[in-house]
C-alpha cells in the first residue's frame, strides 16, 4: 500500500489522505466548561472563538486562553480562522 502511494505521488497524483490534509483548516477555538454548579449560563464569543459553560473560574480561564490564542494569531498578522493547522498548533503548544 505504501509503495503504490509513493508511485502515485511521483506521477503527480495525490492520495485521498493528502487531499484531506490540504483541506484541514482552523475554523475557531471552542471551549466547553462542564463544572457549572451556580446556575449561571456563561457564553462568550469573539472573532474565531466560542466559550460556553463552566464555573466562573473555568470560564475565565477559557476566556484567557482564547484571548492568548487570538494574540498569537495577531502577532502573525492573522485572525484565528486564517491560521493554518500547524500555526494554530504551534501557538497552543506555546501556551501550555
Amino acid at each position: 500500500m505504501g509503495e503504490s502511494c509513493g508511485k502515485a505521488h511521483e506521477m503527480g497524483y495525490t492520495t485521498a489522505m493528502q487531499q484531506k490534509r490540504k483541506q484541514e483548516r482552523i475554523l475557531g477555538v471552542v471551549g466547553v466548561g462542564l463544572d457549572r454548579d451556580d446556575g449561571h449560563r456563561r457564553i462568550t464569543t469573539g472573532d474565531g472563538f466560542v466559550m460556553v459553560g463552566g464555573s466562573r473560574e473555568t470560564h475565565e480561564r477559557m476566556q484567557e486562553f482564547a484571548v492568548r490564542v487570538e494574540e498569537g494569531a495577531k502577532k502573525r498578522g492573522k485572525a484565528i480562522p486564517e491560521l493554518s493547522v500547524p500555526e494554530a498548533r504551534e501557538i497552543v503548544e506555546r501556551l501550555r
